[in-house]
């Protein structure tokens, strides 16, 4: 089955990328499609901490049987100094060694450090290929991951018009300056059939707006679940569906996370994972990700490239608040439960789940091992004792810092896939992409 390359994408790709405009795949391939689901944040801690609460040290996630396993190292370079390395990344550099299999520095989005070279992205190669294309987040759509998949731009932080005129990293991508504009006016004016989550403000109201250029590119808005339901198959999609980043569906009760041990080393008090009625309205991960599938399976024939980005897990790690952070696991694993049941009807359909990063929680003893031996000990970071389902406690510490916001830490990060035969032992960001990208017969 021949999938025929898109001739008006092919000229936006950089020379250096090794496509030819206009040629068609081997007509003995089959339509395939790659999934790559991203918990940001999401390493073996935060899956262990999930799992205990969600089904118990014994039970099984849906991610615990996908069959192929396989350890990513992160790769982080100096922006200054070539040869040079840093230890612990951000989302933007580690999003963009997936997304375009090359190494940079942090809070660049799909730029080299330095040169400030411009590299094509998956999404942009597989568009160019004729397969369809989608990025969903539960994090505002111009934040690091899912920006990183489809703009490119110095600095991360130039999200809006608005940062574009205040931040001087941004100032070789102003529209002004003949560069490509703010990573929200990239999106609007990309090629991709649907992008989907928050960041509502970001994109604005009015004339010249990114949400006007997004509509005069041809996306229908969304911007409530109600929206998304009933959304024209044929369209390209742009769902909004928050100010800004999506509420986590569970929290501390009474809005606590991890506290600091009190004076003569007291434990905090034990707290209760609650429901979020802030959530309520907006779409969850699975009805999203469910949606896109369906939007993206419309040509028979034709494959597709979807990232799926499960962003809360770090954003509520950032605050040191697990229960929303087992809240977005849970999330991951439905959205999982449901595209592996997907590729099981659709045999050529890889799924990749990984992270960007680890972060900073750990499971600890509730209460320290060594409590009683004359001294107190403690934790000199802050932790939480989490009341679990069967009456017993969870400690979750944090301890990076002792700012108001946890950092990330620096370990290879966890990858889970259905396809064990394309991914195994231990690889980089990097190769990852390649994989994907050879799967699609890019």
């Amino acid at each position: 089955m021949s999938i025929a390359r898109n001739c008006k994408h092919a000229g936006m790709l950089m020379l250096t990328v090794a496509l030819t405009a206009c040629t068609y795949m081997p007509d003995t391939r089959q339509t395939r499609n790659v999934v790559l689901l991203i918990g940001d944040g999401m390493d073996a801690h935060q899956i262990t901490i999930a799992r205990n609460y969600l089904v118990g040290p014994t039970g099984r996630l849906a991610l615990d049987d996908l069959p192929g396993r396989a350890d990513v190292g992160v790769v982080t370079l100096d922006e200054q100094t070539p040869g040079v390395f840093r230890y612990v990344p951000d989302s933007a550099n580690t999003a963009t060694a997936l997304a375009t299999g090359t190494a940079t520095s942090r809070g660049r989005v799909a730029t080299a450090p330095r040169t400030d070279v411009d590299l094509p992205t998956i999404v942009e190669l597989a568009a160019a290929a004729g397969y369809r294309t989608g990025v969903i987040s539960t994090a505002e759509v111009t934040d690091a991951t899912p920006a990183s998949f489809v703009a490119h731009i110095a600095g991360r932080w130039c999200k809006t018009p608005r940062d574009m005129g205040r931040n001087p990293l941004c100032a070789n991508d102003r529209v002004e300056a003949g560069g490509p504009g703010s990573i929200a006016r990239q999106l609007a004016g990309s090629d991709l059939d649907l992008l989907l989550g928050g960041g509502r403000e970001d994109f604005g109201e009015g004339d010249g707006s990114p949400r006007a250029l997004a509509e005069t590119a041809g996306f229908t808005v969304l911007t409530t679940a109600a929206d998304l339901a009933a959304a024209p198959p044929a369209n390209r999609w742009l769902g909004l569906f928050t100010e800004g980043n999506f509420a986590p569906r569970m929290v501390g009760e009474d809005g606590r996370t991890a506290e600091q041990v009190g004076e003569g080393g007291a434990f905090p008090a034990p707290m209760t994972c609650v429901d979020n009625p802030g959530a309520s309205g907006q779409p969850g991960m699975l009805e999203m990700t469910r949606s896109a599938v369906a939007r993206l399976t419309q040509d028979p024939g034709r494959g597709f490239f979807l990232m799926v980005e499960s962003a809360l897990i770090d954003k509520a790690s950032h605050v040191r608040n697990p229960c929303s952070s087992i809240a977005e696991v849970a999330q991951l694993d439905e959205a999982l439960r449901f595209l592996v049941n997907f590729a099981d009807g659709h045999g050529e359909t890889l799924i990749i789940v990984t992270a960007d990063h680890t972060q900073a929680a750990q499971l600890v003893p509730n209460t320290s091992l060594y409590q009683n031996l004359g001294d107190p000990v403690h934790t000199p970071g802050r932790i939480a004792r989490i009341q679990m389902p069967d009456g017993t406690l969870m400690g979750v510490n944090y301890a990076t810092n002792s700012y108001f916001v946890e950092e990330h830490t620096g370990a290879h990060v966890p990858l889970h896939t259905n396809r064990p035969e394309v991914l195994a032992g231990f690889l980089t960001q990097s190769d990852v992409y390649g994989v994907m990208r050879r799967f699609l017969g890019l």
